[in-house]
């Protein structure tokens, strides 16, 4: 997940209410976060550390959130804590269906080296437009955006049973790159039509805006407290 998400949930949210587990403990080449450095290769292996993780740490009910691809790891990481019975809520951000990934756009830009990745990237936004306009940094090998990059053209949809907890959408209206007919086919991986929230901004849509994210997450975690016990609620972010 990137550090920009976690800093603006942790902002918005305050423990006990948000606590920051899962897939970013395992993601490639980010060791400079403090956490240990995994080389994993695939997501299927992030999933299932991140899944262990949850299961081990979570005491309470949670909901899972994730953003872009991260939120294909969230999904990957709800099918495999779907029995856990305090599971109640995917919140999906910024992505289309799980079956529609990797696109081909991602596959080429894994690919690219040097000047080309690098402009490449700034089209998903994931690097600062400064960052791309430096013709210096343009030539740095950038080996954590290209292992995030590597490992999610590598990703392998298998379809699976339908979740069974909820699931929630959001996009932002003007995001280049998941569009309506993206969206269509999340609905074969819930077993209830998923929900659908669209707020106003671009594929970062949170960017200055934190509200767009966390007042989702807030309002998600009342609806659940309206339908079930959900005392102690905390969410956990892929």
């Amino acid at each position: 997940m990137p550090q920009y998400v976690e800093a603006v949930l942790r902002r918005r949210l305050p423990l006990p209410l948000l606590r920051i587990l899962g897939a970013r403990w395992n993601d490639p080449g980010h060791a400079e976060r403090g956490l240990p450095e995994v080389p994993l290769t695939a997501v299927a292996e992030l999933a299932d550390g991140s899944a262990a993780a949850i299961a081990g740490a979570a005491d309470r009910p949670f909901v899972l959130f994730g953003h872009g691809f991260g939120a294909v790891r969230a999904f990957e990481v709800a099918r495999r804590v779907g029995g856990l019975p305090d599971f109640r809520h995917l919140v999906a951000s910024g992505c289309s269906a799980p079956a529609l990934l990797p696109t081909r756009r991602v596959v080429r830009t894994a690919r690219l080296e040097g000047r080309a990745f690098t402009e490449a990237v700034g089209f998903f936004d994931g690097l600062p437009p400064e960052a791309v306009a430096d013709e210096a940094l343009q030539e740095l090998p950038l080996p954590h955006p290209r292992s995030d990059f590597r490992l999610v053209a590598g990703y392998a949809y298998r379809p699976a049973p339908p979740l069974t907890a909820p699931v929630t959408l959001v996009n932002g209206t003007d995001d280049p790159h998941v569009k309506e007919a993206g969206l269509g086919l999340w609905a074969r991986e819930c077993s209830g039509e998923p929900a659908r929230r669209r707020v106003e901004g671009g594929h970062l849509h949170f960017d200055g805006r934190p509200g767009a994210a966390t007042d989702v997450l807030r309002a998600v975690i009342r609806s659940e407290d309206g339908a079930k016990s959900f005392g102690g609620k905390h969410v956990e972010v892929v």
